[in-house]
């Protein structure tokens, strides 16, 4: 099964769960609590209740994806993550509304210090296949080529945050998730 993490002031019913559920069947898109810890808490209980074999996460999802990939040693697609959110979500603290259903709610300043819990290095070789798009207006493509420099990358020149063509990558997807002998990393 994949876990769809979606990205902030998003939520689990959006284009690009989708899609991936039109493609793949077996995917789990929730809604994730607007509190880090609390979302980390729940997604690390789901990977150990269902039988979860890859994780594709958009933007915070990405970030929340690749500390999950990490711990569980579970391949993880992220599409155009965001690598230090614990800074570029500050402007957003304060009252937010989620782009799906128009939900209020609350981004605290002390969940910035929570993300800082997550936050990754020594990434695992054969772990990660990302996606970039050099017109994402939210966050700077270069940042997320850095850090996953020894990672499976397609930089895709235009497109935007987020990223509306993912139908394109489907393929791929499904490649990376079979490919390997398996998709837990021993």
């Amino acid at each position: 099964m994949i876990l769809y993490i979606h990205g902030f002031k998003s939520c689990g019913r959006g284009n690009k769960s989708e899609v991936l559920r039109r493609y793949f069947g077996d995917v789990y898109a929730p809604d994730l609590p607007y509190s880090p810890a609390k979302a980390m808490n729940f997604l690390e209980k789901t990977i150990e209740e269902k039988d979860i074999d890859l994780l594709v996460g958009s933007s915070l999802g990405g970030f929340y994806a690749t500390y999950l990939a990490q711990k569980f040693c579970i391949k993880a697609v992220l599409i155009n993550p965001s690598v230090h959110p614990y800074e570029t979500l500050k402007p957003f603290i304060g009252e937010q509304e989620r782009f799906c259903d128009k939900e209020k709610f609350l981004w605290k300043a002390e969940y910035l210090q929570e993300l800082l819990r997550f936050d990754t290095s020594n990434l695992r070789k054969r772990l990660f296949l990302v996606l970039l798009q050099t017109g994402d207006e939210v966050l700077d493509y270069r940042v997320a080529l850095k850090k996953y420099a020894n990672q499976r990358r397609i930089v895709e020149y235009g497109g935007n945050h987020r990223f509306e063509n993912i139908e394109d990558y489907l393929c791929m997807i499904e490649n990376f998730r079979k490919g390997n002998g398996g998709n837990r990393i021993i």
